[in-house]
């Protein structure tokens, strides 16, 4: 055989292992990476709220992101002062409108944090791999009508005068914002986490701005929200969303899966092990590989 020929054939077999082991690279960055989650924090909290959640997903490899959003957290906008949803849910928006087009996220939100999930849901569907909602208002269309706020706002009516009140719009107005009593905070919403989580939960607490979550309302569109997987996290001895509401929103628009776990209002604090585990289940059970 002519030694060109020898030469071409050389040349051939190294471009075809050289494109077999790119290959093979790209199917194990492929099959090492793990999602990306995003964690969305309910009344009055913030970021902080999740720093159980945060601490054992990220030793065991994965990316985590806890967003503060306006009047949470670090952000000092003052929450008597924002008074549309929009402005209260424009820190995911924007940390959602950077990420590149082919990169997804699983979106994770608690309590009210669920009307910021659905949100998100319904602009940008195709950056959202799974939707989860931990105790969360789940309502496709968020308070639109009566029923979304029987079914969506805590029923704490049982617990008496539960909140102190801001009148940012004047005394004659409806509030436009409130926090839990001190008094009640454990009862209510702590009643069976670790007393140091809900010593740091009162200390860091600030007033949520329930005039801007009334006004939560998400147009029907083009049908996109529906394409975003969804699973419910129940809590199952919840007081502040009940369980029977909790069942309520789920029975009014079906998640793919429901899940039930043992705790209070605040999983990530009483059961963060149970929580974690839960949500790396219900990512795989999508039909995702989470090595």
């Amino acid at each position: 055989m002519a030694s060109g020929t020898l030469g071409l054939y050389a040349y051939i077999n190294t471009q075809n292992l050289k494109k077999m082991r790119a290959s093979d690279n790209s199917m194990e960055e492929t099959k090492l990476k793990k999602p990306h989650f995003v964690f969305i924090h309910g009344a009055g909290g913030g970021s902080w709220c999740w720093y159980k959640i945060k601490c054992l997903m990220h030793n065991s490899g994965y990316t985590v992101t806890c967003i503060d959003l306006k009047g949470a957290g670090i952000d000092l906008s003052d929450p008597s002062k924002i008074l549309s949803f929009d402005e209260y849910n424009k820190s995911l928006i924007d940390f959602l409108s950077t990420l590149p087009d082919h990169e997804q996220v699983v979106l994770v939100g608690h309590s009210a944090g669920g009307l910021s999930v659905t949100d998100a849901s319904h602009k940008f569907p195709k950056k959202i791999a799974l939707a989860v909602y931990v105790a969360a208002t789940m309502l496709k269309h968020g308070f639109s009508t009566e029923q979304d706020v029987k079914d969506g706002v805590p029923d704490v009516s049982e617990f008496g005068d539960v909140y102190d009140f801001e009148y940012g719009l004047g005394p004659d107005q409806p509030p436009t914002s409130g926090i839990v009593k001190k008094e009640l905070e454990r009862k209510l919403i702590y009643n069976m986490s670790p007393l140091e989580d809900v010593t740091l939960a009162s200390m860091l607490l600030r007033s949520a701005p329930f005039y801007a979550f009334q006004r939560a309302k998400f147009k029907e569109g083009t049908g996109s929200v529906e394409k975003v997987p969804r699973v419910y996290i129940k809590t199952k001895y919840d007081r502040v969303l009940k369980p029977e509401q909790q069942d309520k929103m789920i029975e009014k628009w079906p998640p793919s899966n429901v899940y039930v776990i043992e705790s209070d209002h605040s999983p990530n604090f009483s059961n963060p092990f149970i929580l974690c585990g839960i949500l790396v289940n219900a990512y795989i059970s999508m039909g995702h590989t989470c090595t």
